[in-house]
């Protein structure tokens, strides 16, 4: 594939609700631009943008894939993302590579989670929207419903474009408003035919993009009032800058499978989407924290966003990049803005899904990927040391289902924690800890279907297989009630022997560790003995007496004993202060505690008197209700914890996607009889 300049260039992003047909799209778009042999499909598992193993097993995409084609001596870059809310990661890598995003429908399900998600995202990341109403050769498919659950849902910035001929629900031509033409498919080839007699409802649609045209310009605003009607250069001119400004969402429709208005849809991107030179531009911070801004110039210093990296044990790390000034060959050098390292580029490449083809240079606007650069992560800005930007990095959802993971074979734990950091860096929406307290490993992803494909990949790329379970939870002890015992150890077994007394206060205190005073007078016990037993309470406090969790608001009052000039000694206070610790807390009422977290959930306001009601089931107490962005409601709560293991998998399939949440540890509560006695049985179980 020949070089294009920046003017020539459309990166698209591919989004939309599962099951849309957006890798269908993306199949259908390389057949026709590229010829290959034959059509791929889903179903098949041999699409060129779903090529993971994964993929193909789930019929469905787990990640974004890239497909360049040329069309009209244009470049277009797609990023396929997937649309099942567990790999979003997805969607946030596409869409902060793209410029503009397809968001695909579905002419049968209509607008959906996905759709609105998708356009969220476009949103915030201030990329242009256009929609592709997919799936008219089905039965049930209604273009006209569809279309105008779309006006109510994102106004009247909808505009059609192309639009159906529908004789008893089946799909007779597509008529191009833009074009004031008609086509009907033949084996997916277009063939021109009469514009139908549609009644007013052709009228209307005419109308509807011509108003939307006469809003973006104030000389087609008067052209408008005037005569009413556009030329095809005047309506192309008014449509792609509303696009731009994103005061336009053009619509689209067709049938991907059958390669129905898939020209079209091309030759509507070529016109409408903004190109690279337009919008690959931003604006980043220096190592002062000034604003630059980046043109799209070819022959500035270099720079580079890191938007995927993909993690291979045999390859290496191929790190996709997109150009944002500049340009790049395999002698450019660069700096990690990250760690200030430089970076040492090897053979660049364009990639085609699976297959990678060399290339010379990747100017600005375009797309690359280089292989074997170790330091680089997703979301890395790379730059000419001569000019040194920081540019906003991927912005993705954080993982909300936790679970502790273990190896099926014993022994296999640096395996798994090797394979689990490679994947992280791979999919920035997985999260691994080694949690220290617990020696659990803990996995945070996005969902179910998350977990199983690390599961999958983790046996497919690393050699080793794994289990789930809850983690556990970090329970706390503490006392409610003073008390004062002795601790006295004395040990005879010829020679010198062992001897040490202590008297220790043991009382209730604000402190999240063992808190040690001491007021011995007369020297009953020798200042140098006071750190053995401090030391030995200090090891004893990090196990309780009930369930052999730490203690927390203890405080200890060394203030009495005795010793024995010769067989006193360090070791021996000690052990005689784990024996005060023994006989104390068990009498000073001790208690279980248990972590309580601060959480905000985020609905749709139809929602909130189920997540109250949840929340109760789960002992939590709310808090109050604020008004969010995207018109959703946050839910304030105090919940347990341990309560919260499910509660990504219950949010998802009480709000159909709508909702999310944030969970934030707080604060240690004594826990309820009940739930006390519960955890020391199983502690007590597995002791």
């Amino acid at each position: 594939m020949k070089q294009y300049a920046a003017k020539n260039i459309r990166n698209v992003a591919l989004a939309g609700h599962a099951a849309t047909g957006k890798t269908t799209l993306a199949e259908a778009v390389y057949y026709l631009t590229a010829k290959p042999d034959r059509l791929g499909k889903v179903a098949d598992g041999n699409t060129v943008s779903d090529f993971d193993p994964e993929e193909i097993r789930r019929g469905a995409s787990v990640s974004t894939s890239i497909i360049p084609i040329e069309w009209q001596d244009t470049k277009m870059n797609l990023l396929d993302t997937p649309g099942l809310f567990d790999f979003s990661g997805g969607l946030s890598e596409g869409i902060r590579a793209a410029g503009s995003a397809l968001i695909v429908v579905s002419g049968k399900s209509g607008v959906a989670v996905g759709t609105e998600k998708a356009f969220r995202a476009a949103s915030k990341k201030g990329i242009a929207k256009l929609f592709f109403i997919n799936k008219l050769d089905r039965e049930s498919a209604d273009f006209y419903r569809v279309f105008e659950e779309l006006k109510a849902t994102f106004g009247s910035m909808v505009c059609p474009i192309v639009v159906p001929y529908v004789v008893e629900h089946k799909v007779q031509c597509y008529v191009n408003l833009l074009e004031d033409r008609a086509y009907k498919y033949e084996n997916g080839k277009a063939v021109e035919v009469p514009i139908p007699d549609m009644g007013d409802r052709l009228e209307e649609l005419r109308n509807t993009m011509y108003e939307a045209v006469a809003e973006t310009d104030e000389e087609l605003m008067d052209k408008y009032f005037s005569e009413g009607t556009f030329t095809s250069d005047e309506l192309i001119r008014g449509l792609a800058s509303g696009v731009r400004h994103g005061d336009i969402a053009p619509v689209f429709c067709g049938s991907a499978q059958d390669l129905c208005g898939i020209d079209q849809l091309l030759n509507g991107l070529v016109w409408l989407a903004p190109w690279a030179e337009t919008v690959a531009g931003e604006t980043g911070v220096d190592q002062d924290g000034n604003e630059i801004t980046l043109t799209v110039d070819e022959s500035a210093p270099a720079t580079a966003i890191v938007f995927k990296t993909v993690v291979d044990p045999f390859v290496g790390k191929l790190v996709y990049f997109k150009v944002i000034s500049g340009k790049i060959t395999s002698d450019t050098a660069l700096v990690n803005m990250r760690t200030g390292a430089s970076e040492k580029l090897g053979k660049l490449y364009t990639v085609c899904g699976k297959k990678q083809s060399e290339a010379s240079c990747i100017p600005a606007g375009d797309i690359g990927a280089v292989a074997k650069l170790a330091s680089a992560n997703t979301g890395d800005t790379l730059c000419a040391p001569s000019r040194q930007v920081t540019l906003p990095g991927v912005a993705f959802e954080s993982p909300c289902l936790s679970m502790a993971v273990s190896p099926k074979n014993k022994g296999d734990e640096d395996k798994v924690a090797a394979g689990l950091t490679r994947l992280s860096e791979e999919d920035p929406t997985i999260h691994f800890v080694q949690n220290a307290e617990t020696k659990e490993m803990v996995l945070s992803v996005l969902g179910d279907q998350h977990l199983d494909v690390v599961a999958s990949k983790l046996k497919s790329k690393f050699g080793v297989e794994v289990t789930f379970a809850p983690p556990k939870v970090p329970y706390r002890e503490t006392i409610r009630k003073k008390v004062k015992v002795q601790g006295r150890h004395k040990k005879q077994s010829g020679g010198h022997g062992q001897f040490g007394d202590v008297w220790i206060e043991f009382e209730p205190c604000d402190s999240d560790e063992l808190v040690f005073e001491e007021q011995v007078f007369g020297g009953a016990v020798p200042k140098n003995f006071f750190p053995a037993v401090e030391k030995g309470l200090r090891d004893s406090a990090a196990r309780g007496t009930l369930a052999g969790f730490p203690m927390v608001g203890l405080k200890a009052t060394l203030v009495d004993g005795s010793y024995h000039p010769v067989d006193s000694s360090e070791m021996a206070f000690k052990t005689a202060a784990s024996l005060a610790y023994k006989a104390g807390i068990p009498q000073a009422s001790p208690v279980l505690l248990e972590p309580i977290g601060l959480l905000r959930c985020f609905v749709p306001g139809d929602y909130t008197g189920d997540i109250m009601g949840d929340v109760t089931k789960r002992r939590g107490r709310v808090l109050g209700m604020n008004p969010a962005e995207d018109n959703l409601t946050c839910v304030e709560a105090d919940v347990p914890m341990a309560e919260m293991a499910d509660y990504a998998v219950m949010l998802r399939q009480l709000t159909q996607g709508r909702g999310y949440f944030t969970l934030e540890f707080q604060r240690y509560e004594e826990a309820p009889a009940a739930v006390a006695a519960k955890v020391i049985e199983e502690y007590k179980t597995e002791e």
